[in-house]
């Protein structure tokens, strides 16, 4: 991977140990070689994540719709600022510029960024990695909701296991690089969509 999507909140929340990790993941990010790509916002764990990746002197790439850019949310020290015209081709943008994605805690927003990533992947869409990073088990309660899912034949099993899940940085990274895709659904083509 040269590249990661991470998907986070656009507040800071209340738990000092997410936002610690959110600064090292940026910084691991970096250290590892990697471009840092996100929703370029300097507030919040998005800020957060940015400043680690900065502070380690990476390349910070980041994508923001023209409504969202004020002079209070938009950080102006990236490497690359992105303008788009709406939230779905900021999407899409991130998609293109990232070789893999990984979820840290956030609100409806990044829910809405995961979902979504993750939906294109079961679709074979792509074959990307999608990490969670567990920090401080934010994520147990959508963990044991999809396993509700598969349970009750909602999802394939093999989608769920698609999402890599780790509660460490280095242990996530490490699962992310060793990912082997899906095979591309049978009943579905790029072309027909």
């Amino acid at each position: 991977m040269k590249s990661i999507a991470v998907f986070c909140g656009s507040s800071d929340g209340n738990d000092p140990q997410i936002i610690n990790e959110a600064v090292q993941l940026g910084q691991t990010i970096a250290q590892k070689g990697m471009a840092l790509v996100y929703g370029a916002a300097k507030i919040g764990l998005m800020g957060k994540v940015a400043e680690g990746a900065l502070n380690a002197k990476g390349d910070v790439i980041g994508i923001i719709p023209n409504f969202l850019k004020t002079k209070e949310i938009v950080h102006t020290g990236l490497s690359e600022l992105i303008i788009t015209d709406n939230m779905h081709d900021r999407k899409v943008i991130m998609y293109d510029k990232s070789d893999g994605f990984i979820i840290i805690p956030g609100g409806f927003g990044t829910m809405d960024e995961f979902f979504e990533i993750t939906t294109w992947g079961q679709l074979g869409l792509h074959t990307k990695p999608i990490g969670i990073l567990n920090s401080n088990g934010y994520y147990d309660a959508l963990i044991a909701q999809s396993k509700m899912m598969v349970e009750r034949g909602f999802l394939k099993q093999e989608n769920l296991d698609a999402v890599v899940i780790d509660s460490t940085i280095e242990g996530l990274l490490e699962k992310m690089n060793n990912y082997q895709p899906l095979p591309a659904p049978q009943w579905l083509n790029k072309e027909g969509l």
